[in-house]
């Protein structure tokens, strides 16, 4: 992994970058459009990883003509996907993201959580995981004008941090995750970790297979 730039605080996606959802998330979405008699291909529904609900029910409406609602469309995913996070026993946590987070924190370096999700099952995954106490600021799509890729979460969360843009490292996994960071001016590493595999991550700073990269280079 390469030096990194002089940074003062780090940006965290949740999907595929603290848990390990990516999967789930597209399970829970394709019985969603089953129910609806859609055939959404899976080259099209990777093109909304990364990006708010609404977002992707409505370029889905657009382009299926779909003739729900889009209030509706929203609410119905989230009925289906937040019992189901209620209903874990177990957040599952991406490899080594705990021994991440207690380097960064120990080194007193300021953090956030900016996630497209639903902000229920962000609450439920940060009081299930214990990671609630790495992330006093946590940023949802619903609090900002536009999801990813737009660059406003990030923007917000770098704002609520008290630091410039271009002083924050993101963490990112989907496209349009790692083009709303580099549209904010931040530096991105793209975590190539499961779920993954279908996203273009070429844009990204830099390219990881496992935190224990990162946690070398601060401990270093």
């Amino acid at each position: 992994m390469k030096p990194l730039p002089e940074f003062k605080a780090v940006i965290f996606d949740m999907d595929g970058v603290l848990i390990n959802s990516e999967t789930f998330y597209s399970e829970m979405e394709q019985v969603h459009f089953k129910m609806l008699g859609l055939t959404i291909t899976h080259e099209e529904h990777i093109t909304y990883q990364g990006t708010a609900t609404d977002e992707m029910w409505r370029t889905i409406k657009q382009k299926h003509g779909v003739p729900h609602p889009l209030e509706d469309l929203v609410e119905m995913t989230g009925s289906l996907t937040i019992p189901a996070f209620r209903e874990m026993d177990e957040i599952p946590l991406m490899p080594k993201i705990t021994q991440l987070l207690e380097v960064l924190k120990s080194k007193n370096i300021p953090l956030a959580l900016a996630s497209s999700s639903y902000p229920e099952v962000i609450d439920i995954v940060l009081d299930k995981s214990g990671l609630r106490k790495f992330f006093p600021i946590t940023v949802n799509s619903k609090m900002v004008g536009k999801s990813k890729p737009a660059p406003d979460i990030f923007l917000m969360a770098a704002n609520l941090l008290g630091v410039e843009p271009e002083q924050c490292l993101v963490i990112e996994d989907s496209t349009n995750g790692i083009r709303a960071a580099l549209s904010a001016g931040m530096y991105c590493i793209a975590y190539n970790g499961p779920g993954a595999e279908y996203q273009d991550q070429s844009a990204a700073h830099q390219i990881i297979n496992g935190y224990d990269e990162i946690i070398n280079l601060i401990e270093d």
